[in-house]
């Protein structure tokens, strides 16, 4: 089995050899009549004695806070990104070339460029490079290396260094309970160089954190056909019988491929020989998993005939800057089970893809988004590039400074200029993604600084409404079929919200509306115990301005900001009872489930499946003699919406209703879109009293007088846009017809995507 992974390994690097030739074909036309030629910025005498101030070059947050104790100036701080300033021409010469590179009406349409091609024509000169990696060597710094996209430099050294060189002070804080390292205040730099730099992406360690749900152990019941929940580690959720929960939380559903390919119409496109063969799709990663897991799952579901192939590695530049190590710890309960979610479900998805998993440990760099973003980020400025990424992992813009920030949003749009279809996952906990597995406190709406880039497609979540509805008859079988299947069709969808904020459950399970439905939890939970502001994630940006293709469909926001998420597939349910299954090392699959078998969800699981989507469509593209790479879904996504919802000042159409999800599917058969208008995100918050802090955009309807039996006096209440009174209008944020922040656009249906993206792609 060993050789027989080395030689796929093997097999896919020879196979990968032929990709930059096809960028750089392509690029030719894409780059035609561009004109970015410029002269230095950096034109005085680089003198540390003139220095200026980088506003915003340290986490807003930090400045509330006392540290506990100052960093050591011997502390190592490896890998931190040097972020260039590139010039608004070429800024401007870059958002052009991405629209045209996405209008079927455009000469450019579809033609990609290469990293160097970008960092010729969108990165700083050579010589502006000289400048600042001459001046971080006079300070003392090792420059690991310049990325091909001449916008990043990276580079190591001491925190004594960092405060030498950058006029800051390293500090350890405390969040959460948790302790973290930040600089205490804005870097400094030469004047002369202020024109070139952004600022340092790495001078905190306040990191994106994997987006799924606490993983659960069943134990298959074959008379019932469903799963036994087992406490899977002392991080899970509370053990006790929670009082809002409906009856089955004793019984689990677990989906398994079959599943999800029945109800987003995948199987459609397998008849039509589309599986993904032949398309690179990259989950990134900053733990390993156990790479027998994959193939038991492919063995499990009977996936192993459509041809799909698995790679674990750590993608590195060339030179190699050293930023990208072996994460390690891959055997038993130290694997990663969002690298497992990631791999597993991307596959199940597309199996005929290939699925590399690419890790960069956490522990070699320091940089704030460690090992996720610079593992994407290699591979972005690789020689051999995935045709998609999924990003499963996020956190609040409110966590994120301004160096960072440019980072991702950079990593990002070079990716869509070379044609990469990025997904992230946009969050688990309502409308503020910090807070997953936990309750939103001390701060307000924010969206996940890793999706909220207009170069990438945020995957929201989505919940079966068969459940709460009492349909579950109608949608799934009452027998298994040999790969453990029972769904039928497609099933009606509502927004994934586990808490009392769910309008959904409040009206089907006892005729409430959520907020008098989260009063009366009060009386069964006065402690707070069950609080949770678990739910698929959506909210506006306050960094991103909105892109014109997200303003131009029917529900839009009335807003400035680019808003999330775009879509949604499924990701959990209320009441912890629909999951997908995991074949893991300590808990692998065995056939008929005579073993316990690990079930998980969240909008991790989002992400992979919808990039998944986006290889059968990719594979679909190259066999009609189109482009291979798509780059960004987002936009030909919401093309295609209007055209169902419509647009967001004219008349609605009749498909609006039509392609309403709870019409199941009879009803949206010939939808693009399932429009997702049942429940919202609108989740539990609360306001400790002993923490001295305010919680903004929170309702509260209550007050517990010990909140979890540690906290003391604590108001809880709902997320909402006005503080004082909480409806429809109000929640944040409600479902409804055409885009939302709930849902976006909805779950899809794989097959009639396929076809309207086709035409679109051919379109004149």
């Amino acid at each position: 089995m060993k050789t027989e992974r080395v030689m796929l390994s093997v097999s896919i690097a020879v196979a990968l050899a032929s990709l930059p030739a096809i960028a750089v074909a392509q690029a030719s036309t894409a780059l035609a009549g561009l004109n970015t030629a410029e002269a230095p910025r950096v034109t005085q005498t680089v003198d540390n004695r003139v220095v200026s101030t980088l506003g915003n070059t340290h986490l807003a947050l930090i400045s509330a806070l006392t540290p506990t104790a100052a960093v050591a100036d011997s502390l190592p701080m490896n890998h931190m990104q040097l972020i260039l300033q590139r010039s608004a021409l070429r800024k401007s010469a870059l958002q052009s070339l991405i629209a045209a590179q996405h209008d079927p009406s455009s000469p450019k349409f579809h033609q990609w460029v290469t990293p160097a091609e970008f960092g010729e024509n969108f990165g700083i000169t050579d010589a502006d490079i000289n400048s600042v990696k001459s001046w971080l060597i006079s300070q003392g710094f090792t420059v690991n290396g310049v990325y091909p996209n001449k916008s990043q430099i990276d580079f190591s050294g001491t925190a004594g260094q960092v405060r030498q060189a950058f006029h800051t002070q390293m500090n350890r804080y405390t969040v959460n309970k948790v302790s973290h390292i930040a600089n205490a205040s804005d870097i400094s730099i030469p004047s002369a160089l202020q024109n070139v730099i952004v600022g340092v992406a790495g001078l905190n360690d306040f990191r994106p954190q994997p987006l799924h749900v606490a993983p659960q152990v069943g134990q298959f019941n074959a008379g019932k056909r469903n799963f036994t929940l087992k406490q899977a580690s002392a991080s899970s959720t509370n053990s006790q019988v929670n009082p809002m929960a409906l009856a089955f939380t004793n019984g689990a559903r677990g989906f398994v491929p079959y599943d999800l390919n029945t109800m987003y119409n995948t199987t459609a496109l397998y008849n039509k020989g589309l599986t993904g063969k032949g398309i690179n799709i990259a989950v990134v990663e900053d733990s390993d998993m156990d790479v027998s897991d994959w193939p038991n799952f492919v063995s499990q579901f009977n996936l192993g005939s459509y041809g799909g192939t698995f790679m674990q590695f750590q993608p590195q530049l060339t030179p190699s800057t050293g930023n990208c190590t072996d994460p390690g710890n891959a055997t038993g309960d130290e694997e990663s089970i969002e690298t497992v979610l990631d791999s597993e479900w991307s596959t199940a998805m597309a199996p005929g893809a290939n699925i590399w998993v690419a890790t960069c440990n956490d522990a070699g760099s320091t940089n704030f988004f460690g090992g996720v973003y610079t593992a994407a980020n290699n591979l972005i400025n690789a020689t051999s590039r995935p045709d998609i990424i999924s990003a499963s992992y996020g956190y609040g813009e409110g966590y994120t400074d301004t160096a960072s920030k440019t980072a991702i949003d950079l990593m990002w749009a070079q990716a869509d200029a070379e044609g990469i279809s990025v997904f992230v996952s946009t969050g688990d906990s309502g409308s503020n993604p910090s807070f997953n597995g936990s309750i939103i406190n001390g701060v307000g709406v924010d969206a996940n600084s890793f999706a909220t880039s207009p170069n990438v497609t945020g995957v929201g979540g989505s919940d079966t409404a068969d459940v709460l509805d009492g349909t579950t008859k109608k949608y799934f079988s009452s027998t298994l079929n040999t790969v453990y299947g029972s769904a039928l069709s497609y099933v009606p969808e509502i927004t994934w919200n586990q808490s009392c904020g769910n309008t959904t459950a409040a009206q089907q399970l006892v005729g409430l509306t959520a907020l008098q439905f989260c009063k009366n939890a009060l009386i069964y939970d006065p402690e707070g115990l069950y609080a949770t502001s678990e739910s698929g994630s959506g909210g506006p940006s306050s960094v991103d301005r909105k892109p014109a293709w997200q303003r131009q469909v029917h529900g839009a926001a009335k807003d400035q900001s680019r808003d999330l998420p775009d879509v949604s597939l499924f990701a959990g349910s209320y009441g912890g009872y629909s999951w997908v299954i995991l074949c893991t090392g300590d808990y692998p699959c065995a056939q008929n489930f005579t073993t316990p078998v690990v079930l998980e969800g969240g909008t991790s699981l989002s992400s992979p499946m919808f990039a998944g989507i986006q290889a059968l469509i990719d594979q679909g593209m190259s066999k009609a003699g189109l482009s291979t790479d798509q780059g960004n879904a987002a936009p030909t996504l919401y093309a295609l919406a209007r055209s169902e919802y419509g647009d967001a000042t004219g008349a609605v159409p009749s498909t609006l209703a039509q392609c309403d999800a709870d019409n199941g599917t009879k009803g949206t058969a010939k939808c693009v879109f399932h429009n997702i208008t049942g429940g919202g995100n609108s989740t539990q918050c609360i306001e400790v009293e002993a923490f001295a802090e305010t919680t903004p955009d929170c309702y509260f309807y209550g007050t517990i007088a010990n909140f979890e039996g540690f906290y003391g006096s604590t108001k809880i209440g709902l997320t909402s846009t006005s503080a004082t009174k909480y409806n429809p209008t109000t929640a944040a944020y409600a479902a409804q017809p055409g885009w939302s922040f709930a849902n976006g656009l909805g779950s899809v249906n794989a097959g009639n995507l396929y076809s309207a993206w086709k035409a679109f792609v051919n379109a004149p």
